[in-house]
């Protein structure tokens, strides 16, 4: 009997062991897929409605409410810097600040072309519809970062903000637009009822955009020397949502697909998310 009670005993401390050696893999495993440098920053997410008129309007309202779900499920915040309404129903353009753990290393998988096919709720005849928005995502960037923008190469415009915040928005220039002269980069905030708050939040936003346009280009420099440069065009669409004449999510760059398009649409898309960044790890470790 104390033969057996031993080995029990040891049975227990090696499945112990095991059971704590694989966790610590497991984490191991998920702290490499966040490896971007700029992982644990706060996601600026951008998202800007296509060809395909209120159709495309309506599915951009969609694609930030479905970021929005996301952020309220994994307990994330998220705030609306600015938005521009559709001409009938939806949004021309919104832009949101998300924060939380790892914000910008969950979401930079949202990056690209979505592509919606529906039957149109807007066509009297109710025929089917496909729909684009555009999702851009990029890093918040501190105040500190080494990022030059000099006072003589911005262009300040001040306005009445057209969104929700109350009479006091409404009839005070407190909206602000930053143009970037050398770069053509328009950003502009029109969430708090305060000019100053505004032009800081437009400044951070600036920054952060640079700062990405930066490493772009250095990305697009490296990649031209190893001969050969990846597409970004509007076309080439990483995420088709279809609800005719079936249902479907895929992600065309990894291959996962779900069929409940509503509980997508609803904010459950960090299965998408975690195939991106295991796709996007393995491309990265074939670069190498």
């Amino acid at each position: 009997m104390a033969i057996e009670e031993g080995e029990d005993q040891l049975d227990g401390s090696l499945r112990t062991d095991l059971e704590s050696l694989e966790k610590a893999l497991q984490q191991q495993e998920v702290d490499l897929l966040f490896a971007n440098p700029y992982a644990d920053h706060p996601a600026l997410v951008s998202v800007h409605a296509g060809a395909g008129g209120t159709d495309s309007q309506d599915w951009a309202a969609l694609l930030l409410r479905m970021y929005l779900r996301w952020a309220e499920r994994t307990h994330r915040t998220a705030e609306i810097l600015d938005e521009s309404p559709g001409d009938e129903a939806g949004l021309k353009s919104v832009t949101l600040r998300v924060g939380g753990r790892r914000a910008f290393g969950w979401l930079r998988s949202e990056h690209g072309v979505h592509r919606l096919v529906r039957l149109s709720p807007f066509d009297q005849a109710h025929r089917r519809h496909t729909s684009f928005a555009l999702a851009e995502v990029i890093p918040e960037i501190e105040d500190d970062a080494p990022i030059e923008i000099r006072p003589e190469d911005l262009d300040v415009d001040t306005f009445r903000s057209s969104g929700a915040g109350g009479q006091h928005v409404n009839k005070t220039s407190s909206a602000v637009r930053l143009t970037h002269v050398p770069t053509g980069i328009i950003v502009t905030i029109q969430n708090e009822r305060s000019q100053i708050k505004n032009r800081e939040t437009a400044m951070k936003v600036l920054r952060s955009r640079l700062a990405t346009m930066q490493a772009e280009q250095r990305a697009e420099q490296r990649q031209q020397l190893k001969g050969g440069r990846q597409s970004m065009e509007w076309g080439s669409q990483i995420r088709s949502y279809v609800l005719h004449p079936y249902t479907l999510v895929k992600d065309h760059r990894t291959g996962f697909e779900m069929g409940n398009v509503q509980a997508v649409l609803d904010g459950e898309i960090e299965p998408f998310m975690e195939s991106f960044l295991r796709w996007d790890a393995a491309q990265s470790a074939e670069r190498r």
